[in-house]
């Protein structure tokens, strides 16, 4: 099957382009389009009046989209800021300990890498990295505050397994447990309704969402980190029992507000949501798609000097070898975008993809 029309103004934009880097910027449906157009125009009909319908109408349904995907007891545990490494520095900074022993993966992204590196440095925390497949049993073995893991990693495509595990862990005085849904959520179907009660989750739109940036979203746990130090005016809303001088939280996921955003990437993600619900297009089926897709580049094994360490989970295949940059820089020459991590060349599969799709991209790959 082929679902080309959904992404028509983006295919038209480039068609000599073969895009397989979804997981690294996942092509924009026509939807997304809809969906921007429309908050320019509520912008422009309502004014500032336009926080009023962000508030009470598209935060709303971008919080009941994602509880409905990730099995979520209840919406408003979710908050919303333009990325992720907000969220990371407004939980760290909810911590109650004055330098706080925390455990992640030697895998995580670049966000929280650096920041957490920066942090080391600083004396502001204890860090700790161990492989993926280490982080459940060195968590249990106790002494951390703060425990951060990816469930599919960015760079290898290596799943985390134990969550229920590390959620069983949590508690509201410590430790914490933060999982780094970016190359999960949308990806691979995901029901975290046993451990809501316990584990932060943070993702985006940006990659298997299809909404673009600038909508990134946090479920917090009640109970967990109700005054993050770092913090927005937003933050505040509906606090009416804050005390003359204190400062106020909201009691649910909008404690982990900011400021002022631009709130077009929430148009953008309800429109593709709707257009998917009208399709008949979940993340199951999605990932069907483009399983069958794998499924086909694996079977011809264009590039055998090249070992796959990606696992089922990822949407993506990571092959590691030390030829990877240089048919990385070829491919780029054929207008093939992938992309590559140290000597691991990604190849993602999507939706706007098809059989014909892949069978052009394992010809430029043999020539």
């Amino acid at each position: 099957m082929s679902f080309k029309h959904l992404f028509s103004r983006a295919l038209e934009a480039a068609p000599g382009r073969l895009h397989f880097a979804a997981h690294s910027h996942h092509l924009w449906p026509d939807a997304s389009y809809a969906g921007q157009i429309a908050a320019w125009e509520d912008a422009a009909m309502l004014a500032d009046h336009k926080w009023n319908r962000i508030f009470s109408d598209v935060i709303p349904e971008a919080q009941r989209h994602i509880a409905r995907e990730l099995a979520l007891p209840d919406p408003a545990t979710i908050a919303f800021s333009p990325n992720t490494h907000d969220f990371l520095v407004r939980i760290v900074s909810a911590l109650p300990m004055e330098r706080p022993r925390v455990l992640a993966s030697d895998g995580e992204f670049h966000s929280f890498r650096r920041q957490s590196l920066r942090w080391a440095e600083a004396g502001r925390i204890e860090l700790v990295t161990v492989p993926l497949d280490q982080v459940v049993e060195t968590a249990e073995a106790g002494g951390f505050d703060l425990i951060y893991a990816s469930q599919v990693q960015f760079n290898s495509g290596q799943a985390l397994g134990g969550l229920e595990r590390l959620a069983a862990l949590a508690r509201p005085e410590g430790s914490w447990v933060v999982i780094d849904g970016y190359h999960g959520f949308m990806a691979t179907p995901t029901d975290l309704s046993a451990i809501a009660g316990q584990a932060f989750y943070l993702s985006g739109g940006y990659k298997y969402a299809m909404a673009g940036e600038g909508v990134c979203f946090l479920h917090a746990p009640p109970g967990y980190a109700p005054r993050p130090e770092v913090t927005g005016w937003y933050a505040a809303f509906d606090d009416l029992a804050a005390r003359q001088g204190e400062v106020g939280y909201a009691p649910d996921g909008r404690r982990f507000l900011g400021s002022t955003f631009d709130a077009s990437g929430l148009y953008r993600f309800n429109a593709v949501q709707r257009m998917l619900a009208s399709e008949g297009l979940t993340t199951a089926s999605i990932s069907a798609h483009c399983d069958a897709l794998k499924t086909r580049f694996l079977s011809a094994d264009p590039r055998p000097d090249l070992r796959l360490i990606s696992e089922p989970q990822a949407r993506f295949l990571a092959l590691q070898g030390d030829r990877a940059p240089a048919l990385h820089d070829a491919l780029n020459q054929a207008d093939v975008v992938t992309d590559m991590r140290g000597d691991v060349l990604r190849i993602g599969f999507a939706l706007y993809q098809d059989a014909n799709d892949v069978d052009a991209l394992i010809g430029r790959l043999r020539a």
